[in-house]
């Protein structure tokens, strides 16, 4: 499997903001109208603007915490219950905390897929890696609601996180509908020291050509913005490799060893929520992984994978199911069919054969909290590309 730079333009991106006079929720303009104004207040002083520090200070104060649909006991414990029921052939293996956040009606659905995603990898964040809760978000403990997630990008970037992909907004999205992706979902978590790093997926035809080739690599610039242009990375940041992001599994090592088109994909996914504790796990049908969900980017849409799972059929053969939550989906609905344990693999499970684009993102999360040195680099985005 060769590994090359990625230099293809994401469709998801070509129209830069939605309509601006979609209706908002009167609540909802509100809101926004009430940070804008107590923010840009406290952004001057006698019409001198403060400095970075400054900023950071009063939007840690003024963010608004996200109003959600909260689920008793967890959406992945009852999605975990309706797994270890699903079959006597399959192992799954899972992320161990997400809350789901939905796209409302009238607030951001058709633009706030992204946003949303950022709310789910940031629950699991918040919950899960306590040396991260200090520093996500100004150490307030909570999930920000997006206006205050386009505030915290807006900062990203005045600190110089993807300067280039930056340039694509005039460094401005608070309070307007663009889409954003993968490569804003990097820049603002790794301006809080969080190792986010990007992956690629996509056929040969979807790749640019390159300046110059080496080794089995080609260079490219770096990655910014929508453009989404990739440098291929070494090897050994690669969590595929063993030794990086856990080891391979036993049962990865054996997994579908000729793997051809998106099936790549599903490999690595495996292969990123494998960890040394499933090959000591017996006969469990669901292993609850120590790794954070993924950002998973494709032509049009977004998507959080908080699992995957495998199943051995009567002929031998394994079939695989990516396990999504969807900012699309009602979190009442998808609640409501894992307690019935009825309808929710239609809203949860998608197959390779569901993978037909020709291109797809993944941004996951590094373990530990990066140094001032290692912070420089971060500002630079990149990504490994792997072929179908």
């Amino acid at each position: 499997m060769e590994i090359y730079c990625s230099c293809f333009l994401m469709m998801h991106y070509h129209n830069d903001q939605v309509d601006i006079d979609m209706p908002f929720e009167t609540d909802v303009r509100e809101n926004l109208a009430s940070s804008s104004s107590r923010y840009e207040e406290k952004k001057t002083n006698n019409g001198v603007g403060i400095d970075i520090e400054e900023k950071i200070s009063n939007l840690v104060s003024l963010q608004i915490k996200e109003v959600f649909y909260k689920v008793n006991d967890g959406m992945m414990v009852l999605l975990k219950n309706c797994l270890e029921l699903d079959s006597e052939n399959s192992i799954s293996l899972l992320s161990g905390y997400v809350d789901h956040f939905q796209s409302r009606e009238s607030e951001d659905v058709g633009w706030g897929c992204g946003w949303r995603n950022i709310q789910m990898l940031s629950s699991h964040l918040l919950h899960q890696r306590q040396e991260i809760k200090p520093f996500l978000f100004g150490g307030s403990g909570f999930v920000p609601d997006i206006a205050s997630l386009q505030r915290w990008l807006e900062i990203a970037w005045e600190r110089g996180f993807d300067a280039l992909g930056s340039n694509h907004f005039d460094r401005q999205i608070y309070g307007k509908r663009n889409w954003i992706g993968t490569t804003e979902c990097t820049a603002l978590f790794r301006s809080f020291g969080i190792r986010a790093r990007i992956v690629d997926f996509g056929s040969r035809e979807g790749e640019s050509v390159a300046s110059s080739v080496f080794g089995g690599k080609r260079k490219a610039p770096q990655v910014y913005g929508p453009m989404d242009k990739f440098l291929s990375r070494r090897d050994d940041d690669d969590p595929t490799q063993t030794g990086h992001c856990g080891e391979k599994s036993e049962y990865s090592s054996t997994h579908l060893r000729e793997v051809k088109g998106q099936q790549i994909l599903i490999d690595w996914v495996w292969n990123y929520f494998s960890d040394k504790k499933f090959s000591k796990s017996g006969q469990r049908r669901v292993v609850v992984s120590e790794k954070a969900p993924l950002y998973f980017q494709h032509d049009g849409h977004s998507r959080t994978i908080v699992g995957i799972q495998v199943k051995r059929q009567r002929n031998g053969m394994q079939h695989c199911n990516l396990l999504i939550l969807d900012p699309g989906h009602k979190t009442e609905a998808l609640e409501r069919s894992l307690r019935k344990n009825m309808g929710w693999q239609k809203f949860i499970k998608r197959g390779v054969h569901t993978l037909k684009k020709p291109q797809y993102q993944l941004c996951y999360i590094d373990h530990g909290i990066a140094g001032v040195d290692e912070m420089e680099k971060l500002k630079t985005l990149d990504s490994v590309y792997f072929e179908f």
